[in-house]
């Protein structure tokens, strides 16, 4: 499959530019602060006290704190959606690239762990350095009480080592848990364990306060190498000269020469460092800090459940109001429900947002692991379980429910394409149910002229989720002469024999309904064809085999000149 130039630079320019330039970031920092403490002339004792473990423990902890201060800001999810909704400030590709906040979020995370391993192990090393290079000269220079000091002693009895060692612990627990498998099987451990950020954070700002590593404040009035007269020995054959010292051994003999002409005015003087970390980490820890204030005092106000659907294939659908409530399509809210934990909570696209006419809003949410459960159980009394094809509405009282949001998501942009398409795998669906929603509301308002709708279902129930909003949608579109505004497809992946939608009404549905999987690249070529030298946006929510394969079918070359802006749906 060739690769189309304009497609790959619309796709994945932006993103593997700013991905250079954090690399590049990265980089410079380590190699910078690298060869500062490597010929510093303030770090010259230090230096030839730890060697090269000094230089390499300084220039990740530089790494480290660069990153420790981005990891933050993607989460910053108001923040965000400010920016996303600001279209006359930024442009599509600024939107676009937003929406890889979260994979740049896993991005720092994973430096963070690599650079903390060669950080730890860095500072092991100066450890026995400062144990077995103990200087009586200087003894301002060193974190050992004594030669020969038990370096064990030396990391659990010192602040720095405590609190590092409380860091790794910490940041071990946030890693392991972050990893698919735990995720999928326990979401609850990846999120108590995450929120362990609170803890780490103040444990980090500690940790570098210790100021175990001191710099030279008087390099000028002692040079290193100087000539030191109270260390020279006296020769009355031979002229004076200086006692043999080791911290100068590894010194260039020009320099030595050269510094040795002058006398040192005084004894070296030490400082602590100033902590740097709290100028890389204040400025985005304290707008993270206040973004989440605000969400606090947002989401106090509980919400009122207007009512709850149950839907085929344990699907359940909330209908909710809030006042002041604002919410654009294709956004998800954060829910929280105290009866069912008093900490967790999950996100979930709204399907229904609130208009100028109506301030209801809604979501549909799947069974689907203990929270989610504990929530059904919740909301459904268990003598409706057994659930039927129909929806059956439940009227009863329910219990608190917060939200929090709304919050951005690529879906935002199906409207700001000419041509559209949306692929929706299963109960994926949702963040394109908004979608249209909002157009059989009012469909003349927006950029958008046409709509590709592919739906990917195992289960025949499924698509009753919202067969009536299409068949709504389809029926409008006709009535105002505008058939070819919606394409709707639909496919049932897992068939045993031919099967249909069952009503009248759905009459529309089943002449779109197909058996077996889509041909993707077939159907790539058609909309190419019909929309030759355009943009098309591709939306995608569901499964990995699906989204890769989409990707990959943007990206390639096609006979008609069409652009594929492709745009993966995830929540941060």
């Amino acid at each position: 499959m060739a690769l189309s130039c304009k497609s790959w630079l619309a796709n994945e320019c932006g993103k593997h530019l700013l991905l250079l330039v954090w690399l590049a970031t990265n980089v410079w920092l380590f190699w910078k602060t690298f060869v500062l403490y490597y010929s510093g002339p303030q770090y010259f004792y230090l230096h030839k006290m730890l060697g090269l473990g000094l230089c390499v423990s300084r220039a990740s902890a530089s790494v480290l704190n660069l990153n420790c201060s981005l990891v933050l800001l993607p989460m910053c999810r108001c923040l965000l959606a400010l920016i996303r909704g600001s279209q006359k400030v930024t442009g599509r590709k600024v939107r676009r690239l937003m929406d890889k906040s979260k994979t740049f979020h896993v991005a720092c995370g994973f430096v963070i762990c690599i650079f903390s391993v060669v950080h730890v192990v860095a500072h092991v090393g100066n450890t026995l350095s400062f144990s077995v290079r103990y200087s009586e000269e200087l003894p301002a220079l060193n974190m050992a009480r004594y030669r020969g000091e038990d370096p064990r002693v030396i990391i659990f009895t010192t602040v720095p080592g405590i609190t590092g060692v409380l860091l790794v612990v910490i940041l071990f627990l946030m890693f392991t848990a972050s990893s698919y498998c735990i995720r999928v099987s326990s979401y609850e451990i990846f999120w108590y364990t995450h929120n362990l950020f609170i803890v780490f954070y103040i444990l980090l700002l500690v940790h570098v306060a210790g100021g175990v590593l001191k710099y030279q404040t008087n390099v000028d009035a002692h040079p290193p190498g100087c000539f030191r007269p109270n260390k020279t020995i006296q020769n009355p054959r031979s002229k004076m000269k200086p006692a043999p010292d080791p911290f100068f051994d590894d010194l260039p003999a020009s320099s030595i020469t050269d510094n040795f002409n002058r006398i040192c005015k005084e004894e070296p003087h030490f400082q602590h460092h100033f902590p740097e970390t709290w100028l890389w980490v204040s400025g985005p820890l304290c707008l993270y800090c206040a973004e989440r204030l605000y969400r606090y005092i947002r989401s106090s106000a509980p919400v009122t459940i207007v009512s709850v659907v149950s839907h085929p294939c344990d699907v359940i659908e909330v209908r909710m109001v809030k006042n002041n409530f604002r919410a654009r399509p294709g956004q998800y809210i954060v829910v929280h429900c105290p009866n069912v934990s008093s900490f967790e909570s999950h996100p979930f696209t709204l399907t229904v947002c609130p208009t100028e006419r109506k301030a209801t809003f809604g979501i549909h949410l799947r069974v689907v692991g203990d929270w989610t459960a504990r929530f059904q159980e919740l909301l459904l009394p268990e003598s409706n379980l057994d659930l039927e094809i129909l929806p059956i509405v439940q009227q009863r009282r329910f219990p608190k429910l917060y939200i929090d949001g709304p919050f951005g998501s690529p879906s935002e942009e199906v409207f700001n394409y000419e041509v559209s398409l949306c692929v929706a795998g299963g109960i994926g669906v949702t963040p394109f149910a908004s979608v249209l929603q909002t157009l059989l509301d009012e469909w003349q308002h927006y950029k958008l002229r046409r709509l590709y709708f592919v739906w990917v279902c195992r289960e025949i129930q499924s698509f009753y989720w919202f067969a009536d909003l299409l068949c709504a949608l389809h029926q409008k579109l006709w009535q105002e002469n505008r058939p070819d505004y919606l394409n709707i497809k639909l496919f049932l992946s897992k068939a045993e024999g031919l099967q249909n939608i069952r009503g009248e009404r759905y009459r529309a549905l089943n002449s779109r309904l197909l058996l077996g999987r889509p041909r993707w690249k077939l159907l790539f070529e058609e909309i190419g064809k019909y929309n030759q030298q355009k943009c098309i946006g591709v939306f995608c929510c569901g499964p990995k085999e699906i989204s890769k394969t989409l990707h990959k079918l943007s990206n390639a070359s096609n006979a008609f000149g069409t652009i594929f802006e492709y745009n993966k749906e995830s929540f941060s």
